[in-house]
């Protein structure tokens, strides 16, 4: 039996041990539900209540239940009836830092087991307005905090849920919204299932939709997720851990920065994941990018079904040396298929709450990208079945960088730099560029730009083994161009 139908057989009947407990309801705990009442106290009693007895469900009924920090505990889940609301107190000292994680949160689980948040209500961390009181309570001196970006520091400002080295997590059905900060993070877990979750995470910065860290064995799925930053992002913050057995389905996200990221923290590593049927729309950056930029290893990914409406990047994979401490990253066995994309001329994220940066320019509208180290290449990725329509239109008067050996050696490596699809500026193709790579297939890839650009659609660029296999490039105006160009790169295949 491989990962996959491991985890969810194991989830399936960690839900039906769920459906199974006793329930509790929190007003019969004094818990008040007029919005008003702080009841952080009350929640947390009546949770140490469940957990000493056996465990159950805290079941919130209709009404507003404003709280700060609390803890989850073993076997104990809270369920969150339609109409009920968790409001995150606006009050920043209401929220405990804890010393183990070092982060803010409403809802915290450490060191815990069998626990879950269920049901159709909302938690609502009400983060705008709580993470301006604390940059006025910093403004005072009453908080010590450097505000960089004239905004506090992440760890500062509280999260909607952080469980931190918990086994057998089930999230589903529930809404997120309005986080200070990140809006969920799970941290060295182990079986995370979430289902059928909606996130609307973008009223301040670093909202990300979910943040799965070092973590085995999670299953994502059918979910919907709005977030100001990454949507879908996998972190490992561990040079001893590892991110990996993981799956996603059937989900959707908006983000003013990328769709499904590892990183960009990536200290031990990313292996084995799948994700199936991905949507990404109206989103800054990349629908999909991997960074091992910190030592980190990446292997054996299947992304199958992607579809990516009006983003400013699809792919862009990626091997740095920021904080890697002389470990050796690597990036390899990484199939990406099935997937249709439209990148737009334009900013794709305007108009919502935290936009994505105005970036530096002049640059024309950079291609999907897999780009190594000399020392540190990617190996082993195939694209198939994929479509791409790019708008086309790059202008060597406007921003140029041209094909001849100064032009391509002067792409510097940038091997310290936070990774972005942007961070060379222009690069010389349109549909993709692939730097310092061995083993790269493209099977059945179709690249369309809809108005003339100067450059060629592919160029490769110290790469061993590339294989061009049903290759369709289609740009007014060019008939006879060379759409692939190769530099210092061999053994390159085109049937």
């Amino acid at each position: 039996m491989n990962y996959i139908h491991k985890i969810k057989l194991y989830f399936f009947l960690l839900l039906g041990f769920q459906l199974s407990a006793k329930d509790y309801i929190a007003t019969e705990f004094g818990v008040k539900n007029d919005g008003i009442t702080l009841n952080t106290c009350s929640i947390q009693k009546a949770i140490d209540f469940i957990h000493e007895n056996g465990g159950g469900r805290l079941v919130f009924e209709s009404g507003n239940f404003v709280t700060g920090s609390i803890y989850l505990k073993s076997n104990v889940t809270l369920q969150l009836n339609y109409g009920a609301t968790i409001l995150g107190s606006t009050n920043p000292f209401d929220y405990v830092k804890d010393k183990k994680i070092g982060w803010m949160s409403m809802i915290f689980a450490v060191n815990q087991e069998n626990i879950g948040i269920t049901g159709k209500g909302t938690i609502n961390g009400r983060g705008f307005t709580t993470a301006n009181n604390m940059v006025n309570y910093i403004h005072r001196g009453v908080y010590t905090d450097p505000l960089k970006y004239d905004r506090p520091n992440e760890t500062n400002r509280p999260q909607n849920i952080y469980f931190r080295e918990c086994a057998n997590i089930v999230i589903t059905d529930i809404t997120l919204r309005d986080p200070a900060s990140w809006n969920q993070t799970y941290d060295q877990c182990k079986n995370l299932y979430v289902d059928h979750i909606t996130v609307d995470s973008k009223s301040y910065w670093n909202n990300d939709g979910i943040d799965v860290v070092d973590c085995d064995g999670v299953v994502i799925k059918n979910s919907y997720f709005d977030a100001a930053d990454d949507v879908l992002c996998f972190k490992s913050h561990s040079a001893q851990h590892m991110c990996q057995n993981v799956v996603v389905d059937n989900c959707v996200g908006r983000s003013s920065a990328n769709g499904l990221k590892f990183g960009t923290v990536s200290r031990g590593g990313f292996k084995n994941f799948k994700v199936t049927n991905l949507t990404i729309f109206d989103t800054f950056r990349s629908a999909i990018t991997f960074a091992a930029v910190d030592g980190g290893e990446i292997e054996n990914i299947v992304i199958d079904g992607v579809r990516s409406i009006n983003t400013g990047n699809v792919i862009y994979l990626r091997i740095g040396d920021r904080w890697s401490s002389g470990k050796k990253p690597y990036m390899k066995n990484i199939t990406i298929s099935n997937v249709y994309a439209e990148v737009p001329l334009g900013k794709p994220d305007v108009g919502y709450n935290f936009e994505g940066p105005i970036e530096d320019l002049p640059r024309n509208v950079s291609p999907a990208s897999i780009v190594g180290l000399v020392e540190n290449k990617i190996q082993n990725v195939t694209l198939k079945n994929i479509q791409i329509v790019y708008p086309g239109s790059g202008n060597p008067l406007y921003a140029k960088r041209g094909l001849t050996p100064a032009e391509l050696d002067g792409i510097p490596e940038m091997r310290e730099a936070y990774p972005e699809f942007s961070q060379f500026k222009e690069l010389p193709a349109w549909g993709f560029y692939v730097r310092h790579a061995e083993g790269i297939n493209f099977e059945n890839v179709t690249f369309t730009a809809l108005k003339k650009d100067y450059r060629p659609s592919v160029v490769l660029d110290d790469v061993k083994n590339a294989t061009f296999s049903g290759l369709v490039v289609n740009e007014p105006e060019s008939v006879g161009k060379q759409q692939v160009f190769p530099y210092k790169s061999s053994n390159l295949i085109i049937k």
